[in-house]
């Protein structure tokens, strides 16, 4: 069922970089497309080649807009094109934090040094100028803070004597060609990796108050109520029972839910073998597109219905304030 993970690419200029992505997208093997190029610059030659090469793109100036209304647009375009990834390959705008709220852990960027070093501009001439011997690039989640997300992956790049910024700018740059697209597709594609899943739902079921982890007939299972009376609310299949998904099991309120839930979007929700007749319902999470906000809404619902009275008034209580 999974399906390649759908990226797209925000450039401003002559977008070298998104074309060593898009060509890297092309090999089969390669677990992202990319749906969309977009760009705050209607001239970028960028925009030329992705529409050479049959990628829809986005064109809108930010001169005369404020900030937050160019950023909303592009989100909205973002969006339109089904992105669920979002590269930044040359784009030179700083977002607004509530951009990048809206595309946390799922907004990629590539910088022409070896961070923490040289945050911001100029950084082959920093490098130079203070001597170092390797200069390179990293690949890095983006946060609100300029270059300071977590770095995926990083190359480094030899500095030769008598390098100017313009010879090691060219070299780094090749380097960064190889690097994005290799640190982008082991990106996406962690989301297909069973081990992965797991943790993920576990981090988000134990944030959940007096939860426990405890296998159950072979799946990863998760529970609240303490060590003697807990009750499970969750569990994660990997092909369980002979099934093909991996899923996570929540409990729902009964057949009448569960019913409604797979003809809402059966490529989504199913019924689980042995646990639907108790009322649980499977979500796939391996599709490559798992909104893990809708993932979390579910482990707290599915905790509530099985959590003791005095844990959901605590619940109750702290919403209110």
């Amino acid at each position: 069922m999974r399906g390649k993970a759908r990226v797209a690419i925000l450039i401003s200029g002559g977008g070298t970089n998104m074309a060593a992505l898009l060509y890297a997208s092309r090999a089969p093997s390669c677990p992202y497309e990319v749906v969309l190029v977009a760009s705050n610059n209607p001239d970028a030659g960028g925009l030329t080649l992705a529409e050479a090469e049959g990628v829809p793109t986005f064109a809108l100036s930010h001169k005369g807009m404020d900030r937050e209304s160019h950023d909303a647009a592009m989100d909205r375009a973002i969006r339109a094109s089904g992105a669920d990834h979002v590269a930044l390959a040359g784009y030179m705008r700083i977002l607004t934090p509530g951009f990048v709220r809206g595309w946390e852990g799922r907004m990629l960027n590539i910088h022409p040094s070896l961070l923490p070093k040289y945050k911001g501009l100029h950084t082959h001439e920093r490098a130079i100028e203070a001597g170092d011997q390797v200069a390179g690039c990293s690949v890095h989640l983006v946060t609100a803070e300029l270059d300071d997300g977590p770095v995926l992956g990083q190359t480094e790049v030899a500095i030769l004597r008598g390098d100017t910024a313009d010879t090691l700018a060219a070299r780094v740059l090749i380097a960064e060609h190889q690097l994005y697209a290799r640190t982008l597709a082991d990106y996406v594609a962690r989301e297909s990796d069973p081990d992965w899943i797991v943790a993920k739902v576990g981090e988000l079921a134990l944030a959940l108050p007096e939860t426990d982890s405890r296998p159950s007939h072979g799946a990863p299972g998760w529970r609240v109520g303490g060590e003697k009376t807990g009750k499970y609310f969750a569990y994660v299949s990997v092909h369980h029972h002979g099934e093909e998904a991996i899923a996570l099991l929540v409990k729902t309120s009964g057949a009448d839910e569960q019913a409604a839930l797979v003809d809402q979007d059966p490529e989504l929700y199913y019924l689980p073998k042995f646990y639907a007749p108790s009322g649980w319902i499977a979500i796939r999470l391996d599709t490559g597109r798992t909104d893990w906000e809708h993932i979390a809404d579910w482990l707290q619902r599915s905790w509530r219905s099985v959590a003791p009275k005095r844990l959901t008034k605590f619940m109750d209580i702290a919403a209110d304030f």
